[in-house]
Formats: structure tokens, C-alpha cells, sequence
């Protein structure tokens, strides 16, 4: 029986290119009158303000993205560069994936327990989920910098265990990434990918016990469980 689940933030809370794509391309025109190296770097394409499947953005960490950009960027420290990231991060326009505050309602109506575990820092991440109202429904919370490490790796997962006292076994990881399934895999958990990401459905089948189209399928997918 799942008892709990753990939602990945950008991509499966919140529609990834919706919500990313305008941002990134004022992130970077902020940082260059010539973006176009910087976007090719974290394979960002400015024209249709897309990401590519591979692109690090996806599901790496804020660190990661910065790496792929200070070769392009004289002058400019990885510290200096991830603090800027993270401050205008918690400014993007974070486009819901579904009927948030009401999935949320029928999730928590049947006793789940809900977290999120995002390779973001966890103030933007925190204050997305504020500014959407939703930041309550959620027993737990974590980044890439609360501690607990980074997806792919369970840390995340196993401290949301921890936190609300469940067994991997009675969790669902739900995420729109390969980085979210390996957790999820990794902690033990049963593994859900949505389509809200820029991952195909064939990317994520491999790793996932169901692939939906987005988070709103959550509740019929559970009753056939």
C-alpha cells in the first residue's frame, strides 16, 4: 500500500518549459550581450526557448549548470555565479503542471503523506510552492543543499522517509526525469514518470512502474494499484 508520495518540483509540480524556458533566456541575456555559447553550453536553444533532453538544466543541480557556464564567463566565480542563479531562480514564473491545490487536497484527503525532493536550492524551491499556496500540503522539503545530497543519488528520498516515518516500499517517487527515477529506484520506492518534462515517454519507461501524462493522472493511478 503507498502511504506516501515524493514529488520532484520543475518538470512534474511545474510545467518545465513553460515555466523555464522564458526565464533561461533572460538569465543568460543577463549575463552576456552574446548568449549563444552560454545556451549551446547547457543545451538551451534561444529560438523556441526549449531545453534539450540532455540538457544538465534538467536535473542537475544549480553547481552543475553553473560548471557548464563559467568557461564562458570570465571573471565571474562559481559562488558568485550559483548565489545569482538561486536569487533570480526564486523569481521565475512557475507554470502549474496540473490542479495543484486540488490534488494535493484529494492526495492528503486519503491520508498520503507528500514531499518534494528537488536538485534545486531549497529556498526557491520553498517559495514557488509558497507563491502557489501549496507549500503547507507538504510534510517535507528538500534541495540540493539541504544536506541530504542530490538526485540520482536516495538521499532525499530516504530523509522524506525518515521525516514521516514510512518505508521506501510505501512511497511513490513521481518525477519527469531519468535523475528522479534512479533515486527513486535507488531508495526502494516505486517509481511514476510524467510528461511534463522534456523527456519522452520511451526515456522514462525503462526506469518507471508508470509513465502519465501529468501529476492529475495521480489518483486513478493509485486506485488501480
Amino acid at each position: 500500500m503507498i502511504r506516501g508520495v515524493v514529488f520532484d518540483k520543475d518538470g512534474t509540480l511545474f510545467d518545465f518549459h513553460a515555466s523555464w524556458g522564458d526565464w533561461a533566456a533572460g538569465f543568460l541575456s543577463a549575463l552576456s550581450d552574446d548568449p549563444g555559447d552560454l545556451a549551446q553550453a547547457i543545451g538551451f536553444d534561444l529560438a523556441t526557448r526549449r531545453f534539450a533532453p540532455d540538457s544538465p538544466a534538467i536535473a542537475g543541480t544549480p553547481e552543475g549548470i553553473a560548471a557548464r557556464l563559467l568557461p564562458h564567463l570570465p571573471g565571474r566565480t562559481m559562488p558568485d555565479l550559483v548565489a545569482q542563479m538561486n536569487h533570480l531562480a526564486a523569481e521565475a514564473p512557475m507554470v502549474p503542471a496540473a490542479d495543484l491545490p486540488t490534488l494535493l487536497e484529494v492526495l492528503a484527503g486519503r491520508g498520503l503523506r507528500l514531499g518534494v525532493a528537488t536538485n534545486d536550492a531549497a529556498a526557491p524551491a520553498r517559495r514557488h510552492l509558497s507563491e502557489h499556496g501549496i507549500l503547507g500540503r507538504f510534510d517535507f522539503v528538500a534541495g540540493f543543499d539541504s544536506g541530504h545530497g542530490a538526485k540520482p543519488g536516495p538521499g532525499q528520498l530516504l530523509a522524506f522517509c525518515r521525516a514521516v516515518g514510512l518505508d521506501p516500499a510505501e512511497v511513490a517517487m513521481v518525477g519527469d526525469s531519468a535523475h528522479d527515477l534512479q533515486a527513486g529506484r535507488a531508495a526502494g520506492m516505486l517509481c511514476v514518470g510524467v510528461l511534463t518534462g522534456p523527456a519522452r515517454r520511451d526515456d522514462l519507461l525503462p526506469l518507471a512502474d508508470a509513465v502519465l501524462d501529468d501529476i492529475g493522472g495521480l489518483p486513478d493511478w493509485l486506485d488501480g494499484l
